[in-house]
């Protein structure tokens, strides 16, 4: 096996034509496949000609078509197998064969001999009976061993051949052509079904006379050519693609489809004027989500110093932007000035004020010039950016010129000039300045009038690299700097109308390179992929009946390239390196910084507890402390805010370390020493509490063996850390210590206190008791405990308390008289008998004992006058069912200002919850009305209905959930301060009608409460006070019912409400003059909108007066009086007669017809077709917008 090599480390460009070279691009991009695994299936958006790789060889006798070349000769086979890409340049080339012999005897995998291109080895790797295939595999492989290397980072950009070939008949070959980035990870690439088996063993290849492998021998060539790569990602995966690392810019996260604003925000943020502007809005005192500046701070100084993409979440919220808004693309143009609004108006007053006027806003002139005498009508106006058409237009030049055209009002079209008359004119727009950032708006969508619908302008348009505005300034602009400006960005529309992608190529630094920035990638970009490949128009090089290349959003072929640039920024030459100026950590604000740092230290430090949580336990303990300001059950609430007070108190101690540590950790946390702190072990006990059980003593144990013998597996270790005082001689006792050692050891008693009048809860502290002892025996010790004096009861007492609680005052209040109860379970809180004795009554180490001074009748009427508890058992029984509910103006959840949290109980009623809420607002409660919340976008669901039967519970969280009940907060509602009560407001109803002030193209929604049993009459003093009508028009209002867009019925003043269905839809209007004035003979008809077919109505349904005997021709100039529709929108108008019914006949209206003679059925209706223009965006919903 004798190799056949040959190198041409040579730098060549193909001579051939471009045409031959694109020729064969199917060949190039086609039935590549990775080495070793399966079928590698490639994208065919850019193929050009879908030909078989298979080559036809050419009868001898042929004379029209040249002579295909011999697989032996290697230069011509080169020029014919492995063509010239365009746009790249050669670097080195090799050719290599590999003779084979003893074919059927290879082993499953072989190699062939090494050969080097570009300075390292390469080799063929051959699968001789498939590589999990009925085909023999071939891939070209970089030839380097174990011992032997490639450096870090190493790559090659091939492009190569693969030829297999009868070595004693060299007119019988097969040939596959691929593109591939070879790298230390993709170290083969190649074909696993290069020729099927059977085929190359057969009698005769394809019908030359002779095998494929003849005499078990074979010869395979490889022709390589490893190109420049002058972007750094020719070819690349972009798997595992650092941004940061590559380009040292980073992108930004597509939250759904965001990629619009990304390519916006990333424009903006590279105009380095601006950025250092936005950093200068003070925004230290008003560090809040919902401050728009300050979240665009962040973000800017996140693109500054993050090592990946940042995320565009923090803003858009601070927009105000719910999720619909997130997958919804909005026009850039419209998001660009209302941002560009937003920050201007966060400057005033600040020292950046008008930063951005000088950046960005430049000066027009609007004017109407007499011809023939010299007067002149203008008005100077700022601009932001310039619309510029792109439809009729081949470059930005032919736009300019299109834009500043001068029109000329001549004839019927003359100009009235003040003190001349009429006279000819010119009318046009000239420019007095341009901005140092010029923004261009290219028109790329536009109205189709063929297809009634807005579709996307994929004609060729060029923009240079270098533009020269001074031809379109006026002659008296001041010139005294060029107005030459440099292409910085071209943002990128790729796709249709309904489906596309955004990105944008920038320019960040006056001398360097352009960038694609795709969202989260950021990729170093040529001139012509900036500039040629976004003009648009038709594909280069198309093969005649090809069906184009599929655009890989829309999924369609087309001839003409989807991308195309809608925007492009330039930079004033003479003002580049001030914009472009560098922006340092010296100009960003200081508070800035300082919070990202600690979030970022923060985030650091949750990531290292998270890699090292195996080593270290979590342990919470209750101290006396957090018990006394807890109010719940048990000793305190295990998932609490850990800045709570009432909190447990967590340490994150090592497994191996002791209980003897972990009690020193504790003591000093608690300022005592380690001998005055004593742990008990929390246990879960069977009623579903958690209390102390016992006291440790094998302080040498560790706490992972503590864990496992107290806790169990994946359950939290819970200790109560018992403290107490020391003696005179400086020793310790605990006491239970004091009680004889002989006797049984007392039991740990845990107190909490209802407060009746302050209506709280809290723990009092810990007594230790003998078992012996009666109940009433307690009572002493809570005596002492709060600093009452003792009173009926005055047994000493069977222990001391706690060391830890200072000895209480004698103040010489009388002991009120007290109830006890057992907290046994939350749902169980028992009164306890006086009488019997502790060990009677079942009490044990770590039980709870609430106590509550007896009330007078008074007191009992005072405190439940307020709604509040006189009975602990009721309180608890609140303390059970509390739920915190958040409540909202109804104006919005983004009004914070009057948001307010109340603690509420689940049983209250709809009055009780309305007496708190009115408490806190101090108004009438029966003045308020609640409203739920739908959970995913904020807004109101439906109003709350009064009942006394229902519960806060119910409704929150309704028991039988409806449609109507369904995705609501459970947790919040809205709140209404009304004008009248609720009782009344039951008695009304809310009608919507829709005022028509002129036509029908303008509308405006009026809410009426009106009485339920009234009548239409009812609604006319509304609607007289909202649309500011005079006495005397008010008698000529009219209110129509429709449905589906077309009328039902004309309502009459004494029409019941009640009769008017939910679902319907009510006009007003003032009754036309033409309709009050009508003749005898004229006849009124009922018109509608509908886009294409009757029943795809639309728009606002009117009243029309019918003439006899007058031309449409006549009657359309009083329709579009009556209809409010004028000019060119008017002219789009069809017109038909149609009826009522969803199939009727539709008969076209000409200019000679007469509609009086044509409408004589009662249910015939005008019908006006024309595009419905809520669906020209695809259904998009809101305007956009930012809070």
């Amino acid at each position: 096996m004798d190799p056949v090599s040959r190198d041409h480390d040579r730098k060549t460009r193909d001579p051939r034509p471009e045409k031959e070279v694109t020729a064969d691009l199917q060949t190039q991009m086609g039935d590549m496949q990775i080495g070793g695994g399966d079928d590698m299936l490639i994208d065919d958006y850019d193929m050009i000609d879908e030909k078989n790789d298979v080559a036809i060889i050419t009868p001898d006798d042929s004379i029209d078509e040249p002579r295909e070349p011999q697989a032996d000769d290697y230069d011509a086979m080169r020029e014919r197998v492995l063509p010239m890409l365009p746009d790249l340049e050669s670097e080195f080339e090799a050719t290599h064969t590999w003779h084979i012999e003893n074919y059927r005897n290879m082993p499953r995998r072989e190699r062939g001999p090494k050969f080097e291109c570009g300075g390292h080895p390469w080799r063929i790797l051959l699968f001789p009976f498939g590589n999990n295939s009925e085909s023999a595999s071939l891939y070209l492989e970089q030839g380097h061993d174990d011992e032997d290397k490639p450096k870090e980072g190493w790559y090659a950009c091939v492009q190569f051949t693969l030829v297999m070939w009868n070595k004693n008949h060299p007119s019988i070959y097969l040939t596959h052509t691929a593109t591939h980035r070879f790298n230390t990870e993709e170290s083969d690439w190649g074909f696993t079904r290069f020729a099927e088996l059977r085929k190359m063993f057969a009698a005769q290849w394809d019908g030359m006379g002779r095998p494929m492998v003849e005499n078990d021998a074979v010869n395979v060539t490889a022709y390589v050519r490893i190109y420049k790569d002058p972007t750094g990602v020719l070819w690349h995966t972009f798997e595992n693609y650092n941004s940061k690392k590559e380009t040292g810019m980073v992108g930004l996260k597509n939250q759904g489809a965001t990629c619009y604003l990304n390519s916006l925000l990333q424009s903006l943020y590279f105009t380095n004027a601006f950025r250092k502007a936005i950093y200068r809005i003070p925004t230290e005192h008003e560090a809040e989500k919902k401050n728009s500046a300050w979240a665009l701070q962040r973000l800017f100084y996140l693109l500054q110093t993050s090592e990946e993409a940042v995320s565009t979440q923090e803003l858009t919220a601070s927009f105000g932007w719910e999720t619909k808004h997130i997958f919804e693309q909005q026009d850039v143009q419209e998001l660009s000035r209302i941002l560009m609004d937003k920050m201007e108006g966060r400057m005033k007053g600040t020292d950046a004020e008008n930063a951005l006027a000088k950046m960005f806003v430049g000066k027009m002139k609007t004017y109407i010039s007499c011809i023939n005498v010299d007067y002149e009508s203008s008005r100077i106006e700022d601009f932001w950016d310039i619309q510029l058409n792109v439809s009729g237009n081949k470059d930005l030049d032919a736009s300019f010129k299109d834009y500043i055209q001068v029109e000329t009002m001549d004839g019927e079209n003359k100009y009235f000039a003040e003190g001349h008359g009429l006279q000819d004119a010119r009318k046009g727009v000239i420019f007095e300045s341009f901005p140092q950032v010029l923004h261009l708006q290219l028109k790329r969508f536009e109205y189709d009038i063929n297809r009634d619908a807005m579709m996307k302008v994929n004609d060729r348009y060029e923009f240079p690299e270098v533009f020269d505005a001074t031809p379109y300034l006026s002659e008296g602009a001041d010139r005294s700097e060029p107005y030459i400006y440099q292409l910085h960005g071209v943002l990128v529309h790729s796709g249709d109308l309904t489906a596309g992608h955004y990105y944008a190529f920038l320019k960040p630094t006056v001398d360097g390179h352009f960038y694609k920035f795709d969202d989260d990638k950021v990729i170093r970009a040529t001139l012509k992929e900036a500039l040629e490949e976004n003009f648009g128009g038709d594909y280069a090089n198309m093969v005649n009946g090809h069906a184009g290349v599929r655009n890989p959003y829309t999924r369609t072929f087309s001839t003409k390239r989807s991308m195309s640039a809608y925007m492009l920024v330039y930079i004033r030459k003479s003002r580049e390196k001030d914009i472009l100026i560098d922006v340092g950590g010296e100009d960003t604000p200081s508070h800035l910084a300082k919070q990202l740092n600690e979030e970022r230290a923060a985030l650091e430090k949750r990531r290292k507890d998270k890699e090292e949580q195996h080593l270290y336990l979590s342990i919470s303990v209750v101290t006396d402390d957090t018990f006394k300001a807890y109010q719940g059950f048990d000793l305190t609430d295990w998932a609490a805010d850990a800045n709570a007070a009432s909190a447990p108190r967590t340490y994150r101690v090592l497994r191996n370390s002791t209980l003897g540590d972990f009690t020193n950790i504790v003591a000093e946390s608690l300022k005592l020493l380690p001998e005055q702190v004593r742990l008990w072990v929390m246990v879960n006990r069977q009623n579903k509490t958690t209390r102390p059980d016992q006291a440790l003593t094998d302080l040498k144990m560790t706490v992972t063996e503590a864990s496992t013998k107290h806790s169990g597996r994946d359950k939290p270790l819970r200790f109560w850390a018992e403290t107490c005082a020391t003696t005179e001689d400086g020793k310790t006792r605990w006491p239970n210590q004091i009680i004889s050692p002989t006797l049984p050891p007392p039991t740990l008693i845990f107190l909490k206190y209802f407060d009746a009048s302050d209506q709280t809860l809290h723990g009092a502290g810990h007594i230790y008791m003998k078992k012996s002892s009666k109940v009433a025996d307690i009572i002493p010790a809570i005596q002492q405990l709060m600093g009452w004096s003792p009173g009926k009861h005055t047994a000493s007492l069977s222990s001391t308390s706690s060391s830890s609680l200072p000895s209480p005052p004698n103040s010489g209040a009388t002991a009120p008289s007290m109830h006890l109860f057992e907290e046994i379970k939350h749902t169980m809180i028992e009164p306890m008998k006086i009488k019997a004795t502790l060990q009677q009554a079942e009490i044990q180490d770590g039980d709870i004992i609430c106590f509550q001074k007896e009330l007078s009748e008074k007191e009992t009427s005072v405190i439940a006058s307020t709604g509040g508890y006189t009975d602990a058992r009721d309180f608890y029984d609140y303390l059970l069912n509390r739920v915190s509910v958040a409540f909202y103006p109804k104006v919005g959840p983004e009004h914070e200002d009057g948001k307010f949290t109340l603690a509420l109980s689940r049983k209250m009623s709809y009055d009780q919850v309305s007496a708190k809420v009115g408490e806190q607002l101090k108004v009438d409660p029966t003045h308020l009305r609640f409203t739920t919340i739908l959970a995913s976008t904020g807004k109101p669901k439906q109003p709350v209905r009064r009942g006394q039967a229902s519960s806060l519970a119910q409704i929150l969280v309704p028991s039988l959930s409806t449609y109507a009940t369904a995705n609501q907060r459970s947790d919040a509602l809205y709140y209404e301060i009304l004008e009248m009560s609720i009782s009344e407001l039951e008695t009304k109803r809310n009608i919507r009608v829709t005022w028509l002030p002129d036509g029908v193209t303008k509308e405006e929604p009026i809410d009426i409460l009106a009485p339920k049993n009234g009548v239409v009459q009812d609604l006319i003093a509304p609607i007289q006070r909202k649309a500011k009508l005079s006495a005397e028009a008010v008698s000529a209002v009219r209110i129509y019912e429709t449905h589906q867009c077309k009328i039902v019925k004309e309502l009459t003043p004494d029409t019941v409400l009640a009769s008017i269905l939910d679902y319907a839809t009510l006009f007003a209007e003032l009754v036309p003059e033409e309709e009050t004035h009508a003749g005898d003979e004229d006849r009124a008809i009922y018109a509608f909108h509908y886009d294409k077919e009757p029943m795809k109505t639309h728009g606002v349904p009117f009243k029309f007066v019918m003439k006899p005997g007058e031309l449409f021709k006549d009657t359309r100039e009083r329709l579009s009086k009556r209809t409010g529709i004028k000019g060119k929108q008017f002219d789009k108008l069809k017109f038909a007669l149609t009826q009522r019914s969803v199939y009727a006949k539709v008969t076209p209206i000409n200019d000679d017809d007469e509609l009086y003679t044509m409408a004589v059925r009662p249910d015939d209706q005008l019908g006006l077709d024309h595009v419905n223009r809520t669906r020209l965006f695809g259904g998009k919903g809101d305007s956009i917008f930012i809070r």
